[in-house]
């Protein structure tokens, strides 16, 4: 009797598996072939998986609708902050003063390590592509400034930049979407991903460097002529500007983002240590810090701006965010899903105490996804919502998770990404260039990211 019941129970667990790799399949045919909006897509796999993984139509809305929720009250409104004070960044010009301000301070020569770990960090609250096509251009003049290989190592320190911030460093959408799958305080998320992110800009940079040099990157062949021109880009008002009024100084128009991110990782560390106060638990949230320097930025830029383009600015933010919430929220119905048709149950029993096997499967579900869909985010929040709910009954912090899958989302960037093409017309390197300082280098920090992540998580 014993062995036909233990039969039983695999063949329910392949069932269950095998479910849950349909519903993957599914969305991503869904996506590439039927054109079918992300979101939407995600939905119908939610409901397909919780409709034949027998949860019942009514407990599947349910858990359709409570991950959607609960996502969207963790992360919706450091998501709607994050974005908007990233557009009054933008329209205060600050950007540009930064760039400068390292030229003069670290000298060309590592300039492309402390532009690409600047956009990976500091930058990580303007939407991917805005601060793509504001910082594009300075990256192209750069390139010819900071001697042999110049163009190959400013292009590289743009992907890597963008991409690994996007997915390691709050409030990058990404960190953001990932900490609000898996649950996580946004301090640790924050902490973790900043030593992620410079750990991997600086230490992929520096290969890629070395192989450039050795022949990988040929410059009659993978670099253009003329410097890209950015068009349609909202330029900074010029001193002394449309109304008489210049732009702020640095200082000033960075202070506000400045000061949400030392909050953030003050009470990061200070929950990490076990310090704790109403004030300290109060201004430490990402939320409230984010909201404070929303607040600031808005104050310089009404003080410095015309009116016209600070509401501008915040129309530019609204729209943005619109859709990365409603993915973010899809992709924790997905998650809930998957947590209620008790898939972690199932997998606890297929894996040993070992930290490193599990990790690496997240990292391969993230980067197969990602091959397949082409989207950094979504590869990243499926991964994490499919695997996730395992990794605790493991003994596996679940920020751990959250890197891995941010991790293997990196793997491969291809034509099908838009952050491809802007990065190969934007900058002075044609689509053979694009596919050696993109697709392969960030590939390579897709697995680079990995020593880290694993590093800690067997410390920590």
């Amino acid at each position: 009797m014993e062995p036909t019941r233990r039969k039983r129970t695999r063949m329910s667990d392949i069932v269950v598996f095998a479910n849950t790799a349909i519903t993957i399949v599914g969305v991503v045919v869904l996506i590439l072939k039927a054109k079918v909006s992300p979101a939407i897509a995600l939905v119908i796999g939610a409901l397909y998986l919780g409709l034949v993984s027998g949860l019942g139509p009514e407990k599947t809305i349910t858990s359709i609708t409570t991950g959607f929720g609960d996502l969207m009250a963790e992360v919706g409104l450091l998501i709607a902050f994050g974005v908007l004070l990233g557009s009054l960044m933008t329209a205060l010009g600050a950007i540009e003063k930064l760039v400068a301000l390292l030229v003069r301070t670290f000298g060309p020569r590592a300039l492309p390590y402390t532009f690409g770990s600047t956009i990976g960090t500091v930058l990580q609250s303007i939407f991917a592509d805005v601060l793509l096509v504001i910082t594009a251009p300075l990256a192209s003049r750069l390139s010819r400034q900071i001697g042999p290989y110049g163009a190959a190592r400013m292009c590289a320190a743009m992907a890597l930049g963008i991409e690994v911030g996007l997915v390691f460093v709050l409030p990058g959408v990404g960190a953001v979407a990932l900490a609000g799958v898996m649950n996580l305080s946004f301090g640790t998320m924050f902490v973790f991903g900043v030593v992620t992110a410079v750990f991997t800009i600086v230490t992929t940079l520096a290969l890629f460097t070395a192989l450039a040099k050795r022949g990988l990157w040929k410059p009659e062949l993978d670099e253009t002529e003329e410097l890209p021109v950015a068009e349609d880009v909202e330029q900074p008002v010029p001193e002394g500007g449309e109304d008489g009024r210049g732009l702020p100084p640095l200082r000033l128009s960075l202070a506000p983002l400045l000061l949400a991110l030392l909050l953030i990782a003050f009470g990061a560390i200070a929950e990490m240590v076990g310090f704790t106060s109403p004030v300290v638990d109060l201004l430490g949230n990402p939320v409230v810090a984010l909201l404070i320097g929303l607040v600031g930025a808005l104050v310089v830029a009404r003080r410095t701006l015309p009116a016209e383009r600070s509401a501008a600015a915040f129309r530019r933010g609204f729209h943005e965010s619109g859709q990365i919430l409603i993915l973010t929220g899809v992709g924790g119905s997905l998650a809930q899903t998957v947590k209620d048709i008790g898939l972690g149950e199932l997998l606890k029993g297929y894996f040993s105490t070992s930290t490193v096997l599990p990790l690496l499967l997240v990292w391969l579900v993230a980067a197969v996804l990602h091959i397949a869909i082409g989207s950094v985010v979504l590869a990243s929040i499926t991964a994490a919502g499919v695997l996730g709910p395992v990794m605790p009954l493991l003994g596996i912090d679940p920020v751990f998770v959250a890197l891995a899958a941010g991790a293997g989302s990196l793997f491969v960037i291809h034509a099908t990404s838009n952050t491809f093409w802007l990065l190969q017309t934007l900058l002075p390197q044609t689509t053979r260039g694009a596919l050696k300082s993109v697709t392969f280098t960030v590939s390579c920090a897709s697995v680079i990211a990995m020593v880290p992540i694993q590093l800690m998580a067997l410390v920590f």
